[in-house]
Order: C-alpha cells, then structure tokens, then sequence
C-alpha cells in the first residue's frame, strides 16, 4: 500500500489557520459568551453525511486544540481515508464555549479539503487501468495552494507545479511574446533551463515542438482525434499531457488516447464542499 502523502509544513499549516481564526471569531463569539456558562463541557462527534475521502483532519483538530488546550480530542479516521455516509472522523470532548468557537473553522478545513479529495479520487478512478496519470494545476484558491495540493494527492492525483519556480512551461502567451515556439525554447535554452514543456493548440506546434526536442507537451483542448495522432507523432520521444475540458464525462475516453498525463483544474477550482456535521453527544 503506498504511503500517505505528507502534509504541508507545519508553518505553513499554522499560519492559515490563524488567519482563518482571525476571519471568523474577530473580538469573540459574542452569542456563546452570553448564553454557555464558564464550567459547561460537552462532546462532539463530526460525522460524514456523505461517501468522501477525508483530507483535513488533522488540520480540524489543530483548530479545536488552539482554540481549546484542554480538550480531548479522539481522531476515528484519518486523511486519505474512504469513509461512508454516517461514519464518524472526531470526537471531541470540552469547554462548550471554546469548541464552539471552533467549529466553523474547523469544519470549514474538512468540508472543503475533503471534497477536493474525493472529487480528485473520483476522476482517478474513471481512469484507472489506461496508464495515464492525473496531474492538478495553480487553480487555486489564493493562499490555500500547499493544502489544497495536498489534498489532490490524498485523492490519488500527482502535482503539477507548485509555483512558477518549479519547473518550465512555455504557454501560449509566451509564445506570443518571443514570435515563435522555435524561439521560445532557444531563449529558455539559454538561460539555463531544463526538461523544458511547451504548451500546443495545433498539431502544427507539436510537430514545431518536436522538431526542437521538446520532450514533454501540453496539449491544449484537442480533441480526441488530434490527441490520439499526437501520440502517435511523438512516438514515445516526449511525454505528453491532455489538458482543457477535462470532466467525469470526457476523461476516460482522454486518457485511452494514449496521453500519459491528464491536467485537471475542476480538481482545486470548483470542488463542491462535502457535507459534515459536528453533532452534540450529550
């Protein structure tokens, strides 16, 4: 069984969910001060109202435990686990006042990271068995990068570039600018850049791209025929990725064409949040 992957680091991870507490608790939950008394304790159970992927989790308890020191906190799942409607991923025992607090923002965390999750694996799975791989993209909700990747990956999916340092694509806008796909990649050639990918929207510029040696392409919204000769031009020397109306619907039928990879951006972009509940146990 492959390893979990590992979450992002520790900073980054305490620095969204202090601005997310920021966000939401401002001065203090004025409505718990007024009517929850200093010494009342209660136990929360947060439970899946739907089949999901859990990503999150431990994120969840980090907030609760900011939030509330003294609670005792029961983690039933953890990120990367399949969990079916009705099951339980926490269980949280404390101050009623502070785990209140709490719960927005930590729910919040679980809901959205876990349904980038689940929608990740459910793409996955509509292309297993064909060899290609399922790659995310920078879509993302701005400052959420680093989990919302890490997310894709508990949903069985490989990162594509985390940042605009982390490897060389030449898009069409480039292109643009330097005059030609020949040009593009000399000039990116010369400043020392390596394992070079070019994005295509023709076949003509898979052929230009190949020409140059090129080894991996980004082709761009083609269809299934334009797919299907682009492997067969590049007859291994380059790997080749599919990217642009990519859906539940279409990708199986991409991913047969022969691509290795299948960028998606619906993965970060518009992942519905799944439905969690932090139910009272007492």
């Amino acid at each position: 069984m492959p390893e979990k992957p590992t979450p992002p680091d520790p900073e980054t991870i305490e620095r969204i969910i202090d601005l997310a507490l920021a966000e939401d608790i401002g001065l203090g939950d004025i409505t718990s001060k007024a009517v929850i008394a200093d010494d009342v304790e209660m136990t929360f159970e947060m439970n899946a109202r739907e089949d999901i992927v859990v990503c999150g989790l431990d994120i969840a308890a980090r907030v609760f435990e900011k939030l509330s020191p003294s609670a005792k906190i029961n983690l039933i799942a953890h990120d990367g686990d399949h969990i079916s409607i009705g099951e339980s991923l926490m269980r949280i025992t404390g101050p009623a006042k502070e785990l209140l607090a709490a719960e927005r923002v930590g729910l919040n965390f679980v809901q959205f990271f876990s349904g980038i999750a689940t929608l990740t694996n459910k793409f996955v799975n509509a292309i297993e068995g064909t060899g290609a791989v399922l790659l995310d993209t920078r879509k993302t909700i701005p400052g959420l990068r680093d989990l919302s990747k890490y997310a894709t990956r508990m949903g069985g999916a490989t990162n594509h570039r985390m940042r605009l340092d982390d490897g060389v694509l030449i898009k069409d806008n480039h292109i643009a600018a330097a005059r030609s796909i020949g040009e593009a990649i000399r000039l990116a050639g010369l400043a020392g850049l390596s394992d070079i990918e070019v994005e295509c929207d023709t076949i003509e510029q898979v052929e230009e791209s190949l020409n140059a040696g090129v080894t991996r392409l980004l082709l761009d919204n083609m269809s299934l025929e334009e797919l299907r000769l682009a492997v067969s031009m590049a007859a291994g020397k380059a790997k080749l990725e599919a990217s642009g109306g990519v859906d539940l619907n279409t990708v199986r039928a991409i991913a047969e064409t022969g691509v290795n990879f299948i960028s998606v951006g619906r993965i970060t972009q518009s992942a519905t949040a799944i439905d969690i509940g932090l139910d009272i146990k007492n």
